[in-house]
């Protein structure tokens, strides 16, 4: 909440989701999601600074107003997918996080794609092994470090 005058205003934002990627997974972050203050509103835009910017001298972008009233989100025409902001939403979003498949999970799927079984093939049970070893060798790796 801001003071303005003898009133109190409280601040309203859009969110975003900032779901950095980068080459090296030593550094991957997972979704996260973010504010974007809104520093104005007229009948046909919301008025926002990016990536939580809020000089001037930084580029002021805007949301159509009516799409973020009706769907609740508004995506912008000139924006790249990396931009935390391409999607504003009104709320912010919920983000699931995948949950990856146990050991378990993964050996029992490797013995449901064998050959010998029901709708098993060849080319499903080799996918299906290489993900599970991949996986073993990674747990072993990282309880070796530990």
């Amino acid at each position: 909440m801001t003071a303005q005058g003898d009133s109190i205003v409280a601040t309203e934002y859009l969110y975003g989701i900032d779901s950095s990627v980068n080459d090296d997974a030593q550094y991957y972050q997972a979704p996260r999601v973010v504010q974007f203050r809104i520093t104005r509103k007229t009948a046909k835009r919301v008025y926002y600074f990016p990536d939580g910017h809020t000089e001037r001298s930084q580029r002021e972008r805007f949301a159509d107003r009516s799409t973020l009233e009706r769907d609740g989100q508004a995506t912008r025409k000139s924006g790249s997918w990396w931009e935390s902001d391409l999607t504003v939403y009104l709320q912010p979003p919920v983000i699931e996080q995948a949950q990856r498949p146990t050991l378990a999970a993964l050996k029992q799927a490797m013995a449901d794609a064998h050959p010998d079984r029901e709708g098993g093939t060849h080319e499903g049970f080799i996918a299906a092994r290489a993900r599970y070893e991949q996986a073993r060798d990674k747990a072993a790796r990282t309880e070796g470090e530990r």
